[in-house]
């Protein structure tokens, strides 16, 4: 839905007060002015897109761990199949598909003409090399654990037959893994894909550079040339969309929002993501539930994105967000209402009458989690935690929160990386690598195995849905919200889709002026 957003309420004056110190405006240097604009860019049909975060070091889709990665490297990959914005699955470098009434047998049709980027044909071996390579690295870890369940495949030069161990209504989901040539060994830093844009060169922390792909198979872009800028600091992002160097950025606060002036309108989706304060469950005060719950209790989602985000967002209870309809679970979100006295009480059995001191570590790359844990700070101090805001380097935040879980607390948003359940919630099982809150429940456990030894799809929709239920009981994170995704699109340029998953789809962006 299209809104042209011309005035929006600032945030309350505290709130306010703080975030004008957010920002190292000497990080990034203020951009220059463009003195062609919108209406230069337009004619030479090339787009510039702000982002706030630099990719991840290695550009090779089945290691990319950063949403952000994901988001802009969608446009490079493509698989078997492809989402599309209505959250429907498609055929991609596969022409067509079968599964078999028992749905353990998928069969796929090899599409004539795909091409990779560096002009080589996509072939079958293409095809088995990539599944195989998620399937199980050298090491014998599988990079998607949920083509374990493959049971064998068998391929000639166009048809490519999968047999599971057992039904998976989930399975076709993660055939979107992206097709890699199998001879090619520079992924990391030149990747080379099938989709509508080729890669053409990165500089770190400042910039990517896309092109048209001009045998594409399918529907080419409409764009010749896209250049995605690396610009992490708040105030920069503002001076560049102001100067006209920027011709779209999404994921913006409304605060930013309402400083856009006439030259742009405002997009307005849903991120996608699961906005939470995530807790360390390993770590002193949070490996006692009653701390977490009591967090639970002292936190008012409602008032978070009121304060924040002048009302824009979708308050959720759990580890799953509206889009993902079946899956999602309407009673958990007000779960628990804020309730103080409560909230001290379950602190003063834990051992904690006074309160603690507390640590939020927030990626200082994205405003709208300063935002957030501004807000979160000043709610829990009415049940005597003190917790003071680490803003780190987005590769930091990586290395040290995400990977070393060397952490107390983190206010990020998590995504899927493909349109299941799963995608979601096997991250919080004991032993999975991306565990990064250290969530252990041998409930949880035992519900993701037996959801994974479901035939049947409504019986294992009930099992997710309770393993929703344990994640949201045990206090497992302070769940807030699904954050409204408020993009500035420069007047005469149209074209934008939102989906259910977290990415920027650029093959559909074009100028109309």
């Amino acid at each position: 839905m299209k809104k042209k957003l011309t005035a929006l309420l600032l945030l309350v004056s505290l709130l306010g007060a703080v975030l004008t110190g957010c920002g190292d405006s000497s990080t990034d240097p203020a951009p220059e002015k463009d003195p062609g604009g919108a209406e230069a860019t337009a004619r030479a049909n090339e787009l510039t897109v702000g982002i706030a975060q630099d990719l991840d070091e290695s550009l090779d889709p089945h290691k990319a761990v950063a949403a952000g990665t994901k988001e802009i490297m969608f446009n490079v990959f493509e698989g078997l199949m492809k989402p599309t914005s209505d959250g429907d699955l498609i055929p991609a470098i596969a022409s067509d598909y079968h599964i078999s009434e028992d749905r353990t047998t998928y069969t796929f049709t090899l599409r004539e003409g795909v091409r990779f980027h560096n002009g080589e044909p996509v072939e079958m071996r293409d095809v088995v090399y990539s599944i195989e390579r998620c399937a199980g690295d050298a090491e014998g870890e599988p990079l998607i654990p949920a083509l374990s369940a493959i049971q064998s495949m068998t391929a000639d030069d166009t048809t490519l037959t999968i047999t599971l161990d057992a039904p998976n209504s989930e399975f076709l989901s993660y055939l979107t893994l992206a097709i890699l040539p199998e001879d090619y060994t520079e992924q990391d830093t030149a990747p080379v894909g099938t989709g509508p844009f080729r890669f053409v060169s990165r500089t770190a922390q400042e910039s990517v550079v896309l092109e048209r792909f001009d045998q594409y198979w399918g529907t080419p872009a409409a764009l010749e040339k896209v250049t995605c800028k690396v610009i992490e600091n708040a105030d920069s992002i503002m001076m560049s969309l102001q100067s006209g160097a920027i011709d779209l950025f999404a994921h913006l606060t409304s605060t930013q929002v309402s400083q856009l002036g006439d030259d742009f309108y405002v997009e307005e989706g849903t991120m996608n993501l699961v906005q939470a304060m995530y807790l360390n469950n390993a770590e002193k005060p949070f490996d006692d539930v009653r701390v977490r719950q009591a967090l639970c209790y002292a936190v008012d989602k409602q008032a978070v994105i009121d304060m924040a985000f002048d009302g824009y967002g979708s308050p959720i209870g759990s580890s799953m967000y509206p889009a993902f309809g079946k899956y999602f679970d309407e009673s958990l979100t007000n779960y628990y209402t804020r309730d103080v006295e409560k909230a001290k009480g379950l602190l003063a059995e834990a051992g904690y009458p006074d309160g603690f001191e507390m640590t939020i570590t927030v990626p200082s790359n994205y405003q709208p989690h300063i935002d957030t844990a501004q807000v979160l700070a000043e709610q829990l101090k009415e049940i005597g935690v003190s917790a003071s805001i680490q803003l780190v380097d987005w590769g930091v935040w990586l290395s040290d929160v995400y990977a070393g879980r060397q952490f107390q607390s983190t206010v990020v948003g998590v995504d899927a990386s493909n349109m299941t359940a799963r995608a979601l919630l096997e991250r919080f099982t004991s032993t999975a690598g991306d565990n990064f809150i250290n969530y252990h429940s041998e409930r949880y456990d035992a519900l993701f195995a037996q959801a994974q030894s479901c035939s049947e799809d409504a019986e294992q929709t009930a099992i997710y849905k309770q393993m929703l239920e344990d994640l949201t009981e045990n206090a497992a994170n302070v769940y807030l919200q699904d954050l409204a995704d408020l993009v500035a699109v420069r007047n005469g340029l149209e074209g934008l889709r939102f989906y259910p998953i977290y990415v920027l789809d650029l093959s559909t962006l074009h100028w109309t002026e």
